[in-house]
């Protein structure tokens, strides 16, 4: 009997933890190199979806990433991430003396950050280090960069 309890204390736990964010949808701004919008959205308690559109070097990119959440440090509304995704975009004069007019990129991203959601007002904060690497279009290579992102968040649950 002391080994049904266990497991349904454990079960409970797992199933609480697993609704790990305080809302639903957010969108915003982010502050980095490549400054743009963000948009997330969660599709189960603790795995959302983000998409980023940014502008850099004349021309724009479009990031798709999945990102697991969990609570950090036992501290109420601040929560760790990681995840992966996608990105295609096109930039004009990626250099200032290139003689062609622009270059198409598709490439792969990983991410890792912690965000901070404010109870009393609907709005969060989040710093990531989103490494990426373009595997088609010019130029080839890693690229990474650190952002602050602010989202307005509605959907509270």
């Amino acid at each position: 009997m002391r080994k049904i309890w266990i497991i349904l204390v454990l079960i409970t736990g797992m199933a609480l933890a697993a609704n790990a964010q305080d809302y639903r949808t957010g969108i915003g701004l982010r502050g980095s190199p490549t400054a743009g919008i963000t948009f997330k959205h969660f599709i189960a308690g603790d795995a959302a979806l983000e998409a980023l559109l940014s502008t850099r070097f004349n021309g724009f990119l479009v990031t798709g990433l999945y990102e697991v959440h969990a609570q950090a440090f036992g501290i109420t509304g601040l929560y760790w991430y990681y995840g992966g995704g996608a990105h295609i975009g096109s930039w004009n004069k990626f250099y200032k003396d290139d003689r062609a007019d622009n270059y198409s990129v598709i490439g792969i991203d990983g991410i890792i950050g912690m965000e901070y959601n404010i109870t009393e007002i609907p709005f969060n904060f989040s710093l990531d280090f989103k490494p990426a690497i373009n595997v088609l279009g010019k130029p080839l290579g890693l690229a990474d960069e650190v952002a602050l992102s602010v989202r307005y968040v509605f959907g509270r649950r």
